[in-house]
């Protein structure tokens, strides 16, 4: 609306200009010549009023345009001034500054509201352009947790901590890894750090956020809690051992005492016998036990190739079929996509399955109907997921919670290792593995690979 007014003001000196100049051709053409006396005074008045009204809004317009220019949107423009023709553009002028001072209020107040929000979170925030490596925002958190005051670009990170520098410059948007950070303030030490990034783009430039989180103190809680349920399942297996050992070696100590003192009789030969061969079946059920925990680690590499799924549940319904037949039980083999394979190392995947299998098929030694689902679908997240249920007598809550513990075992002839060696050859091939069981309904072991 005001420049409309601005625009109206000036059309109408423009005609009025025009009309003047076309009046002395009227006054020649009517034989008043004499009339251009007072002609000639008002054309050079209406130029120099016309210049003086542009020149006027130019200067404003120059004004204006200089405090966007610098971002200086305190300078008020007078409405009341002596050009009371210029008094809407001013009017226009000051309303466009008061909206952009409202915007910067409000850019502003946002601004300090996610500074203060990254003052208080416990996790380092770093934010820097990918091309240049300049960084536009480090909070506090990033500061204490690598012990730097200031950072002008990612790369001086490098001299820092080289290792933990390529791992942040490596890491992919969506992508969340566990690396170490190398500190040097006052001692040299070293954290365990969850990285994980996001990235965006803005003015032709990549900009790049990851974020650090200690978790230190998660991983050594979590590890001591670990111990503390091996320890105790590995106490308890020994004590089992150790303690028949150690009461039958001092009866057989007895034994041979009283054989010295009143001769040994072949009933007494008969009752040694008995005794080291009871020692010996259980020392060697210690070795094994030993052998057992050192098999639990020793599998630390992949043999990776594609396998076809179908492939893979033919050949393990062939190789369980007698066994299923002679306990009476159905296998059922469910597959949504015929095609569907996976990067896996078939040797260790087959050893997974069967395991599972094995499990499942004594879980429903004792049910009417047993049977038995192998089955294979991709999952909402994309990722290849393999399932092995039963309709079983199912778990506890609280054997749920120890089965993949290492030599925890509901078997009175069972080593305990075998649900704690899938886990690991799942974990290898950067998979998950998970159980849903109820009892009195059956037991679901869930494998998810990406």
């Amino acid at each position: 609306m005001t420049f409309k007014n601005f625009e109206a003001k000036l059309i109408l000196r423009v005609v009025l200009l025009c009309i003047t100049l076309s009046t002395p051709a009227i006054v020649i053409l009517k034989g008043w010549p004499e009339a251009l006396v007072f002609l000639v005074p008002l054309i050079l008045f209406q130029v120099f009023e016309l210049i003086r009204f542009l020149k006027q809004a130019q200067e404003e317009l120059n004004q204006f345009v200089e405090s966007v220019h610098y971002r200086d949107f305190s300078r008020y423009f007078a409405e009341n001034h002596d050009s009371a023709q210029l008094d809407m553009l001013r009017k226009g002028f000051n309303e466009i500054t008061t909206t952009f001072k409202s915007i910067n209020r409000e850019k502003e107040t946002q601004y300090q509201h996610l500074q203060k929000i990254l003052e208080m979170v416990d996790t380092g925030i770093v934010t820097y352009d990918m091309g240049t490596g300049e960084i536009l925002l480090m909070n506090e958190a990033i500061k204490k947790l690598l012990h730097v005051p200031f950072m002008k670009t990612i790369h001086y990170l490098q001299k820092r901590d080289g290792d933990l520098y390529e791992e942040v410059v490596k890491l992919e948007p969506g992508q969340t890894i566990i690396t170490t950070a190398h500190t040097t303030h006052l001692e040299k030490n070293t954290i365990k750090v969850l990285l994980s990034a996001t990235s965006w783009q803005s003015d032709g430039n990549r900009y790049k956020l990851v974020a650090f989180q200690n978790v230190n103190e998660a991983l050594d809680e979590t590890e001591s809690q670990a111990w503390q349920k091996l320890l105790n399942v590995m106490t308890h297996e020994i004590m089992n051992s150790i303690a028949p050992i150690s009461s039958l070696a001092d009866t057989l100590k007895n034994r041979l005492k009283e054989a010295v003192v009143t001769g040994a009789s072949t009933e007494d030969f008969e009752d040694l016998e008995v005794g080291v061969g009871t020692i010996k079946r259980r020392s060697e059920g210690l070795l094994k036990f030993a052998q057992t925990y050192r098999n639990l680690s020793k599998i630390t590499t992949l043999n990776l190739t594609q396998v076809n799924i179908r492939e893979l549940f033919n050949n393990l319904h062939r190789l369980m079929q007698p066994t299923l037949a002679q306990k009476n039980i159905h296998l059922s083999l469910v597959l949504t996509d015929q095609n569907l394979s996976l990067k896996a190392d078939p040797n260790l995947l087959d050893q997974v399955l069967i395991n599972l299998l094995v499990n499942a098929m004594e879980a429903v030694k004792d049910v009417p109907d047993p049977e038995i689902t192998l089955s294979a679908n991709i999952g909402t997240d994309g990722k290849i997921v393999i399932k092995v249920s039963d309709n079983g007598a199912g778990m506890s809550r609280e054997v749920q919670e120890k089965i993949f513990i290492p030599f925890f075992s509901t078997k009175k002839q069972g080593s305990g290792i075998g649900l704690s060696l899938c886990k690991q050859i799942v974990m290898l091939h950067r998979g998950t593995i998970q159980v849903q069981s109820e009892e009195g309904v059956g037991t679901v072991f869930i494998l998810r690979f990406g």
